[in-house]
């Protein structure tokens, strides 16, 4: 078998809770005791809650993304916005951006839902790709093995942000938020399939998988009943770290002027478009670089003290 489970305790008047004995609520526990992981995971939901609700978000602020407010910038300021903190207060929570006038808290609102959107397709995408060429590699070996394990290197030894941009550069103005999907998913699967793979080798010499063999098991009873069970700690793991990783990759694809295009709203874009605006205006490029740095960051210390739980040495 896979795995062997412990017999639960049995307690004086029945069996013992279904928290003691079940492994994903300890993880749970586990991961809400941890102070930095509760705020990491409380700090995610809002930010998924927000992009969800964006629409009814903006309907209760009173502006879209789109929208221009003219009343809101000075033009004898060059469209500096009027009023302190950006031309923050009751009719533009976050203030405006300089001379658009567009409410930057509608901006923020629907520029997570890219941020998550992307990051979360990517991530999708690339685990599927980096399992499935991972176990391929690892279980079957040989030539198979080879020609897998030389596409990745090739793969990871491009500078890939370079090529990224090159490739964004060239291609048509289209669906540019599933190009980046794929451009980022083309150069980030075979970081996890290098692990997948080695951790396939190690678990295809086990015990329990011989056995299987001996019991007349084919390879892909092997693989799905047998290896990848075996593999779901570290690809959950794996997933979450990416994450970050692919929304900073969008940010900085879109600051760069290939990402998604305007007026598409994007958290990368308008840390851009606010670089002239430092000295005068320093909420415009605040707000935008704090959302994306505590999402970064939440992602980041979920990952790491989840990886710290899952792990065999790690917490219950």
């Amino acid at each position: 078998m896979a795995t062997v489970q412990s017999q639960p305790e049995m307690t004086e008047g029945g069996p013992p809770p279904l928290a003691q004995g079940t492994p994903e609520r300890r993880i749970l526990r586990s991961l809400a005791a941890d102070r930095g992981a509760a705020l990491g995971a409380s700090y995610i939901l809002l930010i998924v809650l927000m992009a969800a609700l964006a629409p009814l978000l903006v309907k209760v602020s009173g502006w879209g993304p789109y929208e221009f407010d003219q009343s809101a910038v000075d033009p004898d300021m060059a469209g500096a916005p009027l009023g302190a903190w950006g031309g923050a207060g009751l009719d533009h929570w976050f203030g405006v951006e300089p001379g658009s006038g567009r409410d930057i808290f509608a901006r923020i609102v629907y520029g997570a839902r890219v941020s998550m959107l992307i990051a979360i397709s990517a991530t999708a995408l690339t685990t599927l790709l980096g399992v499935v060429f991972g176990l391929l590699a690892g279980f079957h070996g040989g030539k198979v093995d080879w020609a897998i394990s030389r596409v990745m290197d090739l793969l990871m030894g491009f500078p890939a942000l370079i090529f990224m941009i090159a490739i964004l550069s060239a291609i048509p103005a289209g669906n540019r938020a599933v190009m980046l999907v794929v451009v980022i998913s083309l150069f980030g699967w075979p970081y996890l399939a290098r692990v997948v793979r080695g951790q396939t080798i190690s678990l295809a010499q086990r015990e329990f998988v011989e056995a299987a063999r001996a019991s007349g098991a084919g390879g892909a009873a092997i693989v799905f009943k047998e290896i990848l069970p075996n593999l779901r700690s570290t690809i959950i793991v794996l997933a979450t770290l990416a994450i970050p990783g692919y929304i900073g990759t969008e940010a900085g694809l879109s600051f760069l002027g290939v990402g998604v295009n305007p007026p598409t709203p994007s958290w990368g874009q308008m840390i851009a478009s606010s670089v002239s605006w430092y000295s005068v205006v320093p909420t415009y490029f605040a707000i935008p670089g704090a959302f994306l740095f505590l999402l970064v960051l939440s992602f980041t210390v979920l990952g790491d003290r989840l990886r710290a739980v899952l792990e065999p040495g790690g917490a219950p």
